[in-house]
């Protein structure tokens, strides 16, 4: 389609909800698998011993973890709800860590079209992933939006040179509107989980944190087939992510980085400091501008933050993260909630 669809008639969309056909089984492996993939060594990702010191029972699955299964998950939402569009672009992430996920937890996804908004001539639409335990307790909230791009914005030659370069069982512009029936998100109240208050994390002491301290500087190299690694474990098949001349015809400089890739490094970069991956309650992340990873040089990505703020009473506070990769910011904000000791 090459027309945006009408906004009054996609706000009547919003509050469209379905549930994952099957549920999703969290596996060793393949937490292993993202947290190479992110480039997160915390050992509780790796090493189950060290997962039991800070009271998991298995192997703790990365902040940015959820998107694997939301990208599954939210496909079919682009392909027969939020219609009128031939491609999309990522914004704003924010992740909502009510519990940590561990290995061996069977999750039900939840899809819900939660908001619409029109700003400086482009939609931006927000989809929320709700993922539940067996025991129905809501352990992760998800919540991605996107501007939705039309034909008008793209070249007339991407689509051709992208069916030759995908792989056989995917288009990523074969969207298109099917007969549609909206579906609500039954009555009923979801339990938030205990997000893991018996526990006691690994992070710093709140006694010797103060508003102001800065985490130490980190960087982080990502070369194409960092990119290549990613798009296969996380299922994001876009050629702008490893294919240049797709990533020209799509209007940008070179390849670039997946934007939850990035997310992920950042998230890691933050575990590293506070020693528990599960210590982080809440990760929001609005992107400014895309990493380019050039073939020959790679990309340098920068990371830095600072305590921004603290409550006494919660013993938790607030880190805001910054990244910057050839000079640019890559994350316009980028904060995180934090419990400590």
């Amino acid at each position: 389609m090459t027309a945006a669809a009408e906004t009054s008639a996609l706000e009547a969309r919003v509050g469209h909800y379905y549930q994952m056909d099957d549920t999703y089984l969290v596996g060793r492996e393949k937490l292993r698998e993202y947290a190479r993939a992110v480039q997160d060594y915390h050992p509780a990702h790796w090493d189950v011993a060290a997962a039991a010191k800070l009271g998991y029972s298995g192997l703790v699955a990365p902040l940015t973890f959820t998107s694997t299964p939301g990208m599954t998950c939210n496909r079919r939402m682009f392909e027969q709800v939020v219609v009128g569009y031939d491609t999309y672009m990522q914004t704003e992430e924010v992740f909502e860590q009510h519990r940590p996920i561990v290995e061996g937890d069977e999750l039900h996804v939840d899809v819900e079209l939660t908001s619409v908004r029109r700003i400086a001539g482009r939609d931006l639409i927000t989809v929320t992933n709700t993922f539940t335990d067996a025991a129905g307790e809501r352990v992760h909230t998800l919540h991605t939006t996107v501007v939705g791009v039309t034909a008008e914005d793209l070249n007339p030659e991407i689509k051709t040179a992208v069916h030759s370069k995908m792989m056989h069982d995917v288009d990523i512009f074969g969207v298109g509107e099917e007969e549609y029936h909206k579906t609500v998100r039954p009555e009923g109240e979801i339990r938030i989980a205990d997000g893991g208050t018996t526990r006691t994390p690994g992070t710093p002491s709140f006694d010797d944190v103060k508003v102001g301290d800065e985490l130490p500087v980190h960087h982080t190299r990502l070369s194409r087939g960092d990119l290549v690694n990613y798009a296969g474990v996380a299922g994001d098949a876009n050629p702008i992510h490893w294919d240049e001349d797709i990533a020209k015809l799509a209007g940008l400089p070179d390849v670039i980085a997946h934007g939850m890739l990035t997310m992920g490094l950042g998230a890691g970069f933050a575990s590293a400091w506070s020693g528990d991956p599960g210590a982080v309650t809440r990760y929001a992340v609005r992107l400014s501008a895309p990493a380019i990873v050039s073939a020959n040089e790679g990309a340098d990505i920068e990371f830095s933050g600072r305590i921004k703020s603290l409550d006494p009473a919660t013993r938790s506070g607030v880190v805001i993260v910054a990244a910057k990769s050839d000079g640019k910011k890559i994350f316009g904000l980028a904060t995180l909630d934090v419990r400590f000791r």
